[in-house]
């Protein structure tokens, strides 16, 4: 069948990267800047999501653009949710819900139940190569708690410790470079590492863009959520197109058709089903009988 996700490159976390930066700053645009406040914002976003997502399932292959929509979509959503839960209603920065300690607590324990559903289903956890309808769904909503959490984790390494955006972003970044360094020297399990960097790109991009955006008195450069925005939108249309056409060139390989990991029984697939030619065969029908049976 063909791959609905892309392999996991340079270029993968680049993007996310960006994606989950932009999710950020276009969260505090329309939610701070515009007063729109955190529950229509996320309201706004939520909409957003759910065409994109719903897209995605119903796709056949591997799509640049919609699958970094979907991305993006979660890391809007996950921020708006984060703030909700943390700072309670309103358009401000006034601690009035759980705080970001607590926040990053809950969400922890809500991302471990929901790994340990998908490990019950029997759904391989191999981020490259889930092939099936059910592990694609439990991969969205890994993705949408995760970027949630590191929204949490982002504002409350960034705040309640003391250490600012910027060194925030350095604290993470070397993180992430232990993990690249944990990845090539050691035998750590590769999909645990996979997730605990997913997550951490988020507070990432988060220490980022409010490097980018906020006034220069607070850390910042002085762009605003606007202008902030606006460049991080052009840089991910740019990598988009980029993958578009490096797909184009040289195609993803097939996957086999899903089993599940424990019983082998066969899963429905979230692609489209190909020969060993390449031909799609997902809307070929058997040929009739003679009698009509």
């Amino acid at each position: 069948m063909l791959r609905k996700l892309p392999h996991v490159t340079v270029l993968f976390w680049a993007l996310k990267t960006v994606a989950v930066t932009l999710g950020e700053t276009s969260g505090d645009l329309l939610g701070i800047t515009f007063k729109l406040g955190y529950v229509v914002t996320a309201l706004v976003f939520l909409v957003f999501f759910l065409v994109v997502v719903v897209a995605q399932l119903r796709a056949k292959r591997f799509h640049s653009a919609l699958f970094w929509a979907v991305v993006l979509g979660t890391s809007m959503v996950g921020t708006e949710i984060s703030d909700f839960m943390n700072r309670g209603f309103g358009h401000g920065s006034a601690p009035n819900g759980i705080g970001y300690a607590w926040g990053a607590v809950i969400l922890t324990s809500v991302l471990a139940v929901v790994f340990l559903v998908w490990w019950r289903t029997g759904q391989t956890c191999d981020v490259e190569n889930i092939a099936s309808r059910k592990g694609e769904i439990l991969y969205w909503i890994a993705i949408l708690t995760s970027n949630t959490l590191g929204t949490s984790s982002g504002d409350w390494l960034s705040d309640d410790t003391g250490l600012g955006f910027r060194n925030a972003f350095l604290v993470i970044a070397g993180i992430m470079l232990l993990i690249v360094a944990a990845h090539y020297l050691t035998s750590i399990n590769g999909t645990a590492l996979f997730w605990l960097a997913f997550v951490l790109t988020r507070p990432l991009g988060a220490a980022g863009g409010d490097s980018l955006t906020k006034p220069a008195d607070e850390g910042g450069l002085g762009w605003g959520t606007l202008w902030g925005s606006a460049a991080l939108f052009a840089l991910l249309v740019v990598l988009v197109v980029y993958q578009t056409r490096l797909v184009h060139r040289h195609p993803l390989a097939p996957l086999p058709a899903p089993v599940n990991r424990r019983t082998g029984a066969p899963q429905r697939p979230n692609g489209a089903l190909v020969d060993v030619t390449g031909h799609d065969t997902s809307a070929r029908r058997p040929a009739r009988s003679k009698a009509g049976l």
